[in-house]
């Protein structure tokens, strides 16, 4: 029990001399997390889980099909990387004037960004088209997989406005504390999407068979269905967002340089992540299509693990950043830490369900006995992972929400850019391992990522910093 106090009860959590009043019980500190954190959770677990379901239903087209699709994960997000610091930084604003009670100052941002974001996508969009081909060549695709992957990647990233405008929106959503209108238009996107892959992709109750282009036309629908939702949460006069068209959306310098002061660490981190990110994908599709098909199989399993603590930051980011709005850094550091603790046992579980159930998990995928052995003992090594990487992700939130991005991106860099992938080179191809080895690379840069992050939020500096 005395064990169990030190690790779960506020009064071990959060240091005497840090704290600047009475601290929330066990029992409320624990609770408001919760929640906050569990339409979080769901929207980013189900989201990831229509993620498995596609390529469940994309492995039915062979391994060609699961290598084609995978391979335009990692240019899509490149896509998305200056849109996802832009998120980071509205989520920081929004939760800063939801803890000042500014509400004029909150849909100031909103708007702002909103604005930015439209024309900024529309223009990426535009200039991606014509590049598709040589883009998905040099992330390593094959003469058997590059024509699948061009054709899917071009329909998908037609949906890329719709799912910038509703990552914008949910941002929002997320710092004023509703973190259950992102789970709704989540939601209903991936049920659309899922119904039209059941339609699209092998051709039932009379619809054509598309194969990989069925499965990113439906994904596209179900981007505009959540959009349309997410518009719909900011009509409403009562809540805390509330937007209008006949509202001014004259650009406004002071609110752009505070949320830029966030989203411009936000996006050189993201950089270095898509940036590594691409260059591991790169050495993985390398090996062959068999191999490459494998890791994107395994990969979907470790991004499930990774939703859960991706939830939990969403909830841990927007807590923080209310309470440094309040003036309550110690409650800040508090609500970091009951985020992390609760990761930590989630992790625990999927750990328990990769080690006894993985041979059961590839066979959802394929029949490929050479697929099977290979991601039957990856899924095994994803315990080592996903009980780093959940706390990681949960610490690295909460220092974005505090605005400390510059470190995170500097942490970023030397994780992902260099460790990663040059750990998983050097294991792959000069020591010979193959696929194991470039997995040996994530082991490493999410032990690394802990470490460093976990020290930064320990260290307090981040509770200092003024959006």
């Amino acid at each position: 029990m005395t064990l169990l106090r030190r690790l779960f009860d506020p009064e071990y959590l959060v240091p005497p001399e840090k704290r600047t009043g009475p601290l929330p019980s066990a029992k409320d500190a624990y609770s408001v997390t919760a929640q906050m954190a569990w339409p979080a959770v769901t929207e980013s677990v189900l989201v990831c889980l229509v993620g498995v379901v596609d390529n469940i239903m994309v492995s039915r087209l062979g391994s060609a099909a699961i290598a084609a699709t995978g391979l335009t994960n990692q240019p899509r997000m490149i896509l998305l990387a200056l849109f996802m610091a832009l998120t980071h930084g509205v989520t920081a604003v929004v939760s800063r004037r939801r803890g000042q009670e500014d509400r004029a100052g909150a849909n100031r941002c909103l708007r702002q960004v909103l604005l930015l974001a439209a024309i900024a996508v529309v223009a990426v969009v535009a200039l991606m088209q014509p590049f598709s081909r040589g883009l998905l060549h040099f992330a390593g695709a094959q003469e058997d997989t590059i024509d699948l992957a061009v054709t899917y990647f071009r329909i998908m990233i037609l949906g890329i406005p719709a799912v910038v405008l509703n990552m914008v929106i949910n941002a929002a959503q997320r710092g004023a504390g509703n973190t259950r209108i992102a789970m709704k238009t989540n939601l209903s996107a991936n049920v659309v999407n899922c119904i039209g892959n059941y339609l699209l992709i092998e051709g039932h109750l009379g619809f054509p068979a598309l194969g990989v282009a069925g499965a990113a036309i439906a994904t596209v629908i179900g981007n505009y269905v959540g959009l349309a939702i997410a518009i719909a949460s900011l009509s409403h006069r009562d809540n805390f967002l509330y937007v209008r068209l006949t509202d001014s959306f004259r650009p406004d310098m002071e609110t752009l340089r505070s949320v830029m002061k966030v989203s411009g660490s936000a996006a050189l981190e993201q950089l270095f992540i898509r940036v590594g990110f691409f260059l591991y994908a790169k050495i993985v599709a390398e090996l062959g299509t068999d191999d490459f098909a494998t890791h994107n199989i395994c990969m979907n399993v470790l991004s499930l693990s990774y939703c859960f603590g991706d939830g939990l930051t969403m909830a841990a980011s927007a807590l923080v950043g209310q309470s440094l709005g309040r003036r309550r850094p110690d409650v800040a550091i508090l609500y970091g830490r009951c985020a992390q603790r609760i990761g930590a046992l989630i992790s625990l579980c999927i750990v328990i369900i990769c080690l006894t159930l993985n041979v059961p998990i590839m066979r959802l995928f394929t029949q490929d006995p050479y697929i099977i052995e290979k991601g039957s003992f990856l899924i095994m090594l994803c315990s080592i992972i996903i009980t780093t990487q959940i706390s990681q992700v949960v610490y690295s939130g909460c220092l974005r929400g505090a605005g400390d991005t510059l470190f995170v991106a500097m942490v970023s860099m030397l994780s992902i850019s260099i460790v990663r992938t040059g750990s998983s080179w050097l294991f792959c191809y000069p020591l010979g391992l193959g696929l194991y080895g470039t997995w040996y690379g994530i082991v490493f840069d999410q032990i690394l990522r802990l470490i460093l992050n976990g020290k930064r939020f320990s260290d307090g500096k981040w509770t200092k910093i003024e959006v």
